[in-house]
């Protein structure tokens, strides 16, 4: 049976003055049903412009998207609106995200709306199914975005995502604008949506801590590249490429006793315009030397581990 979804070499370049900025670049995974897929890393480096490209809100410069074993990776007009129903995005703003002049009801009704097919009072039955699925009351059908706080904002945002039934949902950093408390219950509201309808993510952050509790697998990005992917656990527990282990000495420890070691990361960020060849986070690197110039290709260092780091062997070695 094929997965849900394969990106195989996809790559996204933007255009400027100084020449092809590399967003995105030669990233390949698999996502199958009901899984979650945790993309972290920090800004800039092409976890969001994944993300959109997969869905085709921007198109790909090269590379092959499967969805359901189809290949989608140029579709026709009338393909990519079906398409549409299928995969959907939870913006990471929702305040930005929504129409200032929507009320809510009209916000989720949107999607049916251009769907068509169905009767005004009964997308109005479906948009009222839909807000008590994602915990919004009666009460707040007919207000505006400003009226309503970053949790039930998020919440119409999800509802809108979930409005054509689809099977696949990027979450572009869906919980970044909102308090901790109410960061909780957005996401345990996805968990249960996910349980309940054997939806797939891709979950974009940059907090290791959220992308722990939600993720099946993880897939770690540096300036367009893929440094490291492997199930939750394993990343976890066995950390190889030096910029994972930096990500994750970031994490804050509740206990006045730690002594885990904080990695800090010192030197230039290598521009992401006309890369040069080599390892890409050589400039900041600690375990950095000559050979380190030459294309790093993922390596499967443990079962269903992946790393692209030549040296990733003799820094386990030395800790």
């Amino acid at each position: 049976m094929a997965p849900l979804l394969e990106v195989r070499d996809l790559k996204k370049y933007f255009k400027n003055k100084a020449g092809m900025l590399h967003a995105v670049d030669g990233v390949d995974f698999i996502l199958e049903e009901g899984k979650t897929l945790g993309v972290v890393g920090e800004s800039g480096c092409g976890k969001t412009t994944l993300g959109r490209t997969v869905l085709h809100l921007v198109e790909p410069t090269s590379g092959q998207i499967l969805f359901e074993g189809k290949d989608i990776s140029s579709p026709k007009p009338r393909e990519l609106r079906r398409l549409r129903e299928e995969m959907q995005i939870i913006f990471q703003d929702p305040f930005s995200s929504l129409n200032p002049r929507m009320s809510l009801s009209e916000s989720i009704m949107a999607p049916l709306v251009l769907r068509g097919g169905m009767s005004k009072n009964d997308m109005l039955t479906e948009t009222r199914r839909l807000m008590d699925t994602v915990g919004l009351a009666s009460r707040f059908e007919n207000s505006y975005p400003h009226e309503l706080d970053g949790g039930r904002r998020q919440r119409i945002g999800i509802a809108r995502a979930l409005a054509l039934n689809p099977k696949f949902i990027v979450c572009d950093e869906p919980v970044s604008a909102l308090d901790v408390s109410i960061q909780a219950q957005v996401i345990n509201l996805m968990l249960d949506l996910q349980e309940e309808r054997g939806l797939a993510y891709m979950f974009v952050t940059h907090d290791l801590s959220v992308v722990r509790y939600i993720s099946n697998d993880i897939m770690v990005m540096y300036l367009g590249n893929v440094v490291e992917k492997a199930t939750t656990d394993e990343l976890f527990n066995n950390t190889c490429h030096p910029y994972s282990q930096a990500l994750l000495s970031a994490i804050p420890i509740p206990d006045i006793h730690d002594t885990t070691e904080r990695i800090l990361l010192a030197g230039e960020i290598t521009s992401p315009i006309n890369p040069k060849p080599g390892c890409r986070f050589m400039a900041r690197c600690r375990f950095a030397s000559e050979e380190c110039n030459a294309p790093q290709q993922l390596e499967e260092c443990a079962p269903g581990h992946f790393v692209a780091c030549c040296k990733y062997k003799e820094i386990k070695a030395n800790q």
